[in-house]
């Protein structure tokens, strides 16, 4: 089974002087619980289909597929509400990439970094622009921002 393993982090600071590329982010849920989610997206000129299992650790099941932008366009017709809008940046530091979320709408002003690791033990050096860790705290999970309009507490 593809194993999706990532840590989450709140953005402070400067990050976009070592921007690698920079996307628009459009993604809606047709389903989202703690144990999955079933996700569209459209990043750029590029649509996804994505199922997504229950959190264990730092670590869940992730099956994603490229599907044409028109059939995502159309699949986000069925999500529920609660559209996610975000620019999400890439950071190269240290031998890694950190994936930094800048979302717009509803949830202005929270931004989100996240790094992919090999394992869970996989260690790595945090960037000058992190934060607090918030991993596995489901306030920050897209699919609840998704539900929610409030931003989560700091």
């Amino acid at each position: 089974m593809p194993q999706e393993i990532e840590r989450k982090f709140l953005v402070k600071g400067d990050y976009k002087q070592h921007a690698v590329s920079s996307t628009r982010i459009l993604q809606g849920y047709i389903c989202r619980s703690k144990e999955r989610s079933v996700r569209i997206r459209l990043r750029g000129q590029k649509g996804y289909i994505t199922i997504k299992g229950a959190t264990t650790g730092f670590s869940r099941y992730e099956w994603e597929k490229e599907i044409p932008p028109r059939e995502a366009e159309e699949l986000m017709k069925l999500c529920l509400p609660g559209i996610i809008d975000k620019t999400r940046t890439l950071v190269a530091y240290n031998g890694h990439t950190w994936e930094i979320d800048e979302f717009h709408g509803l949830h202005e002003g929270l931004t989100l970094a996240e790094i992919e690791l090999k394992s869970e033990e996989e260690t790595f050096d945090l960037p000058p622009f992190i934060d607090r860790e918030v991993t596995g705290d489901p306030h920050y999970y897209n699919a609840y921002l998704a539900e929610h309009s409030a931003l989560p507490e700091k």
